[in-house]
């Protein structure tokens, strides 16, 4: 019979990671783990205020499934029983896990990777003055790709102060839905002067028509407005990109389903994260062996990691090994 746990950590972040909702100095993950005939299945997700979750909630809901697991609910019918979020993203990963575990076969070769390889990942520099986000991107500015948080008012002098800082970078913005829609086209100009070359989720949900019909000079990717497959049809009039976050699928086999829809509307395909450790980012290592970005830097921006991680050579982010996940 597979018996589920759960647990609560608290992962200090180094220094502070600031967007334009707020800011935070630790990460606070759910953990979900499946034990079955001796062998473990782990899933890490992290709780986001922005859709409703707190840590103390997510942990419930896992628990509240830990009949379901012990009958035996396979991931199909997790997708029928759970809404999607972070309490199913967590359970669906320690079962992808568990799986392996059992099997032998590893999670790379059931989604039919031969041999998957290291990626390239973002770097997020946090939002602040112009002046402390240039001296950022100067420190970081000898990784490839740097994702930069805007807030709004002042993005145009913040974005023109991290390309000073790093003249070499290649850059994507996110802001987290923080532009006024009356701010749009000015900051829009801003980031193309800066050579942006994709911007996340400017305007709030809700608020996002206009892209309809504006000069998308940069193209823009929709982070908080999509959240399952289905939305890709719905999107694919006002973006050009999509960010698929596995605590928004409600795990990795929800993702898939959102890879698959969003190039089916010919959208370009980012994987992204939360700040959360290897555990979290090791699924999305294998969702992003084909994504045109690929944004999983949450344990670089985290004091310590745990042990085993994943193995990052600067910006190079290799698949997991089994002692981690899958």
């Amino acid at each position: 019979m597979r018996k589920l746990s759960v647990a609560i950590e608290r992962w200090p972040i180094a220094g502070s990671f600031v967007i334009s909702r707020g800011s935070r100095t630790e990460a606070t993950v759910v953990v979900a783990t499946i034990e079955e005939d001796g062998h473990v299945g782990r899933g890490e997700c992290v709780p986001y205020a922005r859709y409703g979750e707190t840590v103390e909630g997510v942990a419930e809901t896992i628990r509240t499934q830990g009949f379901a697991i012990a009958g035996g609910i396979d991931r199909e019918g997790l997708l029928a029983t759970l809404p999607g979020g972070a309490a199913r993203n967590a359970i669906d990963c320690a079962l992808w896990d568990l799986e392996a575990k059992l099997s032998g076969i590893s999670v790379a070769e059931r989604l039919g990777l031969a041999s998957p390889h290291a990626l390239e990942t973002a770097y997020t520099l946090s939002l602040g003055t112009p002046e402390s986000m240039e001296e950022a991107a100067r420190a970081a500015a000898g990784r490839p790709l740097l994702k930069v948080k805007l807030g709004g008012e002042g993005d145009d002098a913040r974005i023109a102060a991290v390309r000073r800082g790093a003249p070499k970078s290649r850059l994507i913005a996110d802001a987290n839905e923080g532009w006024p829609v009356e701010q749009f086209d000015r900051l829009m100009r801003a980031c193309a002067a800066a050579g942006v070359e994709l911007i996340e989720q400017p305007l709030p949900v809700g608020a996002d028509d206009i892209l309809r019909y504006v000069d998308r000079t940069v193209p823009i990717c929709a982070d908080e407005s999509l959240h399952e497959a289905a939305d890709c049809a719905l999107l694919a009039d006002r973006y050009d990109a999509v960010n698929i976050k596995l605590e928004k699928t409600g795990g990795l086999t929800g993702a898939l389903g959102v890879v698959r829809a969003a190039r089916a509307q010919n959208l370009a395909v980012m994987v992204g994260c939360m700040v959360g450790t290897s555990l979290a980012m090791a699924p999305a290592v294998l969702l992003a062996q084909d994504a045109d970005y690929v944004d999983l830097d949450g344990p670089l921006l985290l004091a310590r990691d745990r042990e085993p991680g994943l193995d990052y050579r600067g910006s190079r982010v290799s698949p997991p090994s089994p002692a981690l996940w899958g």
